[in-house]
């Protein structure tokens, strides 16, 4: 069983946010901005490229909720998912994480070099 559904089976402790009956989110322990919070199906799917559309698209609606909820819709926020390996997914359960609360940088990618990937 992976991290993140021992996390939904309450085998490992988190800080909740906001929960339905498909959906769940939670404060990532490693915060990058002011808010930063991990929402994540309670049914696993290895990432972004395995869940159907209808399901992303509750999920859609659970993350602008999650957004309101923490009062970050109107100033602005960042949604990630990472895929894979070389898009630097570290869970293999998917996950997005929502940033916000602050002017979010582009970091590492911002002074990137093109031909640096190439």
């Amino acid at each position: 069983m992976c991290l993140f559904c021992k996390i939904i089976n309450r085998e490992i402790p988190s800080n909740a946010v906001a929960e339905n009956e498909e959906f769940y989110a939670f404060h990532d322990i490693n915060p990058k901005a002011p808010v930063h919070v991990l929402i994540i199906p309670k049914t696993h799917y290895d990432s972004f490229d395995d869940i159907p559309s209808d399901a992303m698209g509750k999920m859609a609606t659970f993350m602008q909720e999650v957004a309101r909820e923490l009062g970050i819709n109107q100033s602005g926020y960042r949604i990630i998912s990472n895929i894979g390996e070389d898009g630097g997914q570290e869970v293999k359960h998917l996950h997005f994480h929502l940033l916000g609360g602050a002017k979010l940088h582009w970091g590492h990618l911002a002074d990137s070099d093109p031909k640096d990937f190439f």
